[in-house]
């Protein structure tokens, strides 16, 4: 899917949480558990994800206390920002990662580390709506339920910038509806996150 990268769009993936929901030893590194189909971190496989895009460039935001996260990333053609100051909310971590990106992005596709698996459908549908309508703000509705990755253009960076706490972007969304263009898509094509044990057993069956 080149037209994601010869519209000008990067990919900024999430990966500095704290996840303090998962139980155990785990919550130190809970993009590292093995994805149950083929054992790989979870992280890899939400970054290869963005990495099939064809995006112009992709930058993963981590925490710099937690180096594996970052080793387990090192063989991909993408580049590691750390935050750190991650402990003070996901909109750091946004500010980060936008920041990061080189001056020929046009827009930023923004994904979440503990959710390894976005449908292609949920992307193709995504860029379909953002060529169309080329609103700063490209975020898709599950049924009723907005959920990951979103699209934000070069135009509301400035007000990214401006974000504190973990409410990340949806601050902002509130803040200008008339931004957003909300794609709407089946229930059923909510990508799964993985936050509590509960989660990543229900990873393990799903088809």
């Amino acid at each position: 899917m080149r037209a994601w990268g010869d519209r000008g769009v990067g990919g900024v993936l999430l990966a500095a949480g704290r996840g303090q929901r998962m139980a155990g030893a785990a919550a130190q590194s809970k993009l590292l558990l093995a994805h149950p189909a083929d054992g790989l971190p979870l992280v890899i496989h939400a970054a290869r994800g963005l990495l099939a895009l064809g995006l112009v460039e992709v930058v993963v935001v981590v925490r710099p206390d937690r180096p594996a996260v970052a080793a387990a990333l090192a063989e991909l053609p993408l580049r590691i920002v750390p935050n750190p100051d991650a402990d003070a909310g996901q909109a750091t971590s946004l500010r980060v990662g936008v920041a990061a990106l080189g001056s020929g992005v046009t827009a930023a596709l923004v994904a979440l580390g503990d959710t390894p698996t976005v449908a292609p459908a949920v992307f193709a549908a995504l860029l379909t709506a953002y060529l169309a309508h080329e609103r700063p703000i490209t975020q898709p509705v599950y049924g009723e339920l907005p959920g990951p990755p979103t699209l934000f253009t070069r135009a509301a960076f400035p007000a990214l910038a401006n974000l504190s706490g973990d409410d990340g972007a949806r601050t902002l969304i509130r803040a200008q509806p008339t931004w957003v263009c909300r794609v709407a898509l089946p229930a059923a094509l909510l990508p799964p996150d993985v936050d509590t044990p509960a989660d990543y057993a229900a990873l393990a069956r799903q088809p």
